[in-house]
């Protein structure tokens, strides 16, 4: 179903100019409502929890598996193997490659309909992705997966992604990193609390016939649409003029905090969209390459030691002793993912007070630093700070989606920045390929020519410290925008006017104000509970590792 299909059935309830908000709004309600919704997205990030059941779809207990000689298109159709991961960690792939193409085709889309509408559609396309998904489970059908949940929910992916992002930098134009790391964590956090829930529900669906997919993707379907929805109907979009009482924009000019709007046909014209392309492709291909391997990584750097057998290398362990360290390396991935979301948080609220130029160095400058340095920390057994080193680095990869919406917003003015924020996310794309293939390929050369288990990522380690060293000279050369690009003022007055929005003058008008009240607190606890939730089951796992 395409987006044009829903928006043309949608009631008047969905349009932009029925979530324009009246006073005794408090814009503290936005960031929940952008939460409720990457909290569901983000359980992309851990679907991998699915590939070990599906793999045994039939056989139960053990894969069935299929003759070798079996092509691509018969796997697809087949109904009498099972399916091998490496098959069904295409719609990982997909997920990535839909997330960054559906934000850049329908992000213009989004900014004229607004996050509501949006946001809807995001729902729709995410929980019914997982109930064709689990028509697929049922029918056993590779194909259905591949554009259930791949495909279709990747346009939510995208969708729900980017659609918070222009209202909140509307809403908080005096904390703009702050307001987006806030709803950006949520898809980091997505995972940490699907996955632990994915892994309940299939225990309990489970059954000597079954192996609990296809019920826990329908639940989960259900599930994350009506959260979706509640979500999406909190959303509020400010009136043109509207700024928080009590606040002006600051008075001493900055240069890399434009004034002006760069229209989104003409955004990806200037060199500053594609060196902050640049940036984000690098930080994100070496984030993401470690995210893929975390586990195995530490498996076979630290072997024996971690189940205080020291003296035994990975390849000398049993079958009983790698299950032991495969626990406890599931304990790091979630270790990592607890840091990928302080971090988004952190990142991006601090960049509000250095600069986004200034943070992306930070994130460059160190990055090179821990990466450059954790061979020699693995070598020397030094596994707290080994721990620590990716810690800090897995919190600068989630910070740097953080912070590209306000650096943005800074370069290109937020009349059409959640456009164009969906454009850049086709870095995401190119970084989900580019990052994986680096650490896994140079992993298997590396094995093929014999090196030791604890050295297989002494090399990767280098040249992934080598992106960021490329990443820390394209953000060097980021300058502002050229005024030659800026809209008209008439312009971008005649945009608004056009846009259904009320205009008025600059000021409060009492819209924004309050703090935690009833309403709102309530909207955090319904955010909150899960998401903290999902961090203490994180850790619980993640203390396995200190043993």
């Amino acid at each position: 179903m395409s987006v044009t299909a829903i928006e043309a059935t949608a009631p008047g309830i969905l349009d932009r100019e029925r979530i324009v908000a009246t006073a005794g709004f408090n814009r503290w309600l936005v960031p929940p409502a952008a939460l409720a919704i990457h909290l569901c997205i983000g359980m992309a990030y851990g679907f991998s929890v699915f590939w070990l059941p599906l793999a045994q779809a039939i056989g139960v207990t053990k894969p069935v598996a299929c003759p070798a000689d079996m092509g691509i298109v018969a796997t697809l159709f087949t109904t009498t193997c099972d399916w091998k991961v490496a098959d069904l960690g295409w719609m990982f792939t997909l997920f990535f490659v839909l997330l960054g193409s559906s934000a850049a085709i329908w992000g213009g889309w989004l900014e004229r309909a607004g996050p509501r509408k949006a946001g809807v559609v995001a729902a729709i396309c995410w929980g019914g992705g997982l109930l064709i998904g689990a028509i697929g489970v049922i029918t056993h059908q590779l194909w259905l997966l591949w554009v259930g949940p791949g495909v279709i929910g990747g346009v939510g992916l995208g969708l729900g992604y980017i659609s918070p992002v222009s209202t909140l930098i509307k809403w908080f134009p005096d904390r703009r990193g702050m307001a987006t790391g806030m709803a950006i964590m949520g898809f980091g956090g997505g995972a940490m609390i699907g996955s632990p829930l994915a892994a309940i529900l299939m225990q309990r669906f489970k059954s000597a016939a079954d192996v609990g997919v296809w019920q826990t993707f329908v639940v989960l379907g259900a599930g994350y649409f009506v959260y979706m929805m509640f979500g999406a109907f909190l959303y509020r979009v400010p009136p043109h003029g509207w700024r928080p009482d009590g606040w002006t924009p600051p008075t001493v000019a900055n240069a890399m905090i434009t004034t002006g709007n760069v229209h989104l046909r003409d955004a990806h014209k200037t060199p500053q969209f594609w060196l902050i392309w640049l940036v984000l492709t690098l930080n994100v291909s070496a984030g993401i390459g470690v995210i893929g391997m975390a586990s195995p990584m530490l498996q076979e750097i630290f072997g024996g030691s971690l189940i205080g057998k020291p003296e035994l290398g990975f390849a000398q362990l049993d079958a009983g002793q790698k299950a032991a360290i495969a626990g406890i390396a599931a304990g790091f991935a979630g270790l990592l993912s607890l840091f990928n979301i302080a971090g988004r948080f952190f990142w991006a609220s601090l960049s509000d007070k250095i600069g986004r130029k200034m943070t992306y160095f930070c994130f460059f400058g160190l990055g090179i630093v821990l990466y450059a340095l954790t061979p020699t920390l693995a070598h020397a057994g030094m596994k707290a700070l080994f721990v620590l080193a990716f810690g800090v680095i897995l919190s600068m990869y989630g910070g740097g989606f953080a912070t590209v919406p306000a650096y943005l917003a800074d370069m290109f003015g937020t009349q059409f920045v959640g456009a164009i924020h969906g454009r850049l996310l086709t870095a995401w794309s190119t970084a989900g390929i580019v990052g994986p293939v680096v650490v896994n390929y140079i992993r298997e050369f590396n094995k093929s020519a014999g090196v030791p288990a604890d050295r297989l990522y002494d090399v990767t380690m280098y040249i992934l410290a080598g992106f960021l060293v490329a990443g820390f000279i394209c953000n060097l050369l980021i300058r502002p925008v050229d005024k030659k690009w800026m809209m008209k003022e008439d312009d971008v007055a005649k945009l608004q006017a056009a846009s259904a929005l009320p205009s008025g003058p600059v000021g409060g008008h009492g819209i924004g104000l309050g703090g935690l009240d009833a309403k709102t607190a309530l909207a955090w606890l319904v955010v909150g509970v899960p998401l903290l939730w999902g961090v203490w089951k994180t850790l619980e796992s993640a203390l396995k590792i200190f043993g």
